[in-house]
């Protein structure tokens, strides 16, 4: 096998490391594959972690011992994420997205998978502490930025419905107030979690609470704990919603006049 040059060997295991957020790569998996010392390695993992550091790419952990390896995790410094939800903010406010009822039309961002990542792994940055096992939300609209928060937590992505499915088997079923005042029903398979796990929820939009406030009733039942709730955005009024202690990464006031106008803003918790 020819010799594989240092640049070869770290572009090949940044790449390998960032498609697998939270994954722990022994270095013996990346001796055989490069046919390098582990000495060798470790300087390599060393010069990745300078370098993604130095560039705002994440965090490349290492652990030792013989249960050791390197773990690579997805992060956006506040002020870089302030910046990039600043730019979202503009690109929404004024008339032309305001919907019937003080809504926001915004689907074409959360069908955007640049822009659906990247807030992704600032809500996978703030909640990175939190020891989720995995990532709830409810159908439909919340799963591609659920998804890509998961994604850089590196756990699974939960997701509850309307009405149970028949190839999900049993499943739990309750009912909630929605933020339209109306009784509605949200269904997750038994198998979908596991009693004492520890979820995070997310999902695309917090008005009343509402939804959320189902999601942690349906947790409960199956002895599961929220520890923490975020959303991408999240109308000024009601002040007081259903659930206490979310984050949202922008906020949503509706100016009424001739013409409504959408006034969005980086949530404050960015500016801390």
């Amino acid at each position: 096998m020819e010799k594989i040059r240092r640049n070869e060997r770290m572009s090949t295991m940044l790449k390998i490391l960032s498609d697998a957020p939270g994954k722990l790569f022994t270095l013996n998996t990346f001796c055989a594959l490069f046919g390098a010392a582990k000495s060798t390695v470790s300087e390599d993992i060393d010069a990745l972690r300078q370098t993604a550091e130095a560039f705002h790419l994440g965090s490349i952990e290492t652990t030792t011992g013989a249960a050791g390896g390197v773990t690579y995790w997805p992060r956006v410094d506040r002020e870089a994420a302030r910046a990039y939800i600043q730019g979202l903010c503009r690109e929404l406010s004024g008339t032309e997205r305001v919907l019937p009822g003080d809504f926001l039309y915004y689907s074409d961002i959360l069908s955007t998978p640049e822009t659906v990542n990247q807030m992704g792994r600032i809500l996978a940055t703030e909640y990175a502490d939190c020891g989720a096992d995995f990532v709830l939300t409810m159908e439909t609209k919340g799963i591609p930025v659920a998804f890509a928060t998961a994604n850089a937590l590196g756990v699974p992505l939960v997701i509850a419905r309307h009405s149970s499915k028949v190839y999900e088997g049993s499943a739990v079923n309750i009912n909630y107030v929605s933020g339209s005042g109306n009784i509605e029903t949200m269904s997750l398979s038994r198998r979908a979690v596991k009693e004492n796990q520890r979820a995070l929820i997310v999902d695309d939009f917090l008005k009343g609470g509402g939804t959320a406030r189902g999601m942690v009733e349906l947790m409960r039942e199956f002895h599961v704990a929220v520890v923490g709730m975020a959303f991408v955005m999240a109308t000024v009024e009601p002040v007081k919603k259903r659930i206490t202690g979310e984050k949202s990464l922008m906020t949503l006031e509706v100016l009424s006049g001739e013409t409504a106008e959408a006034v969005v803003r980086p949530a404050s918790w960015l500016s801390a």
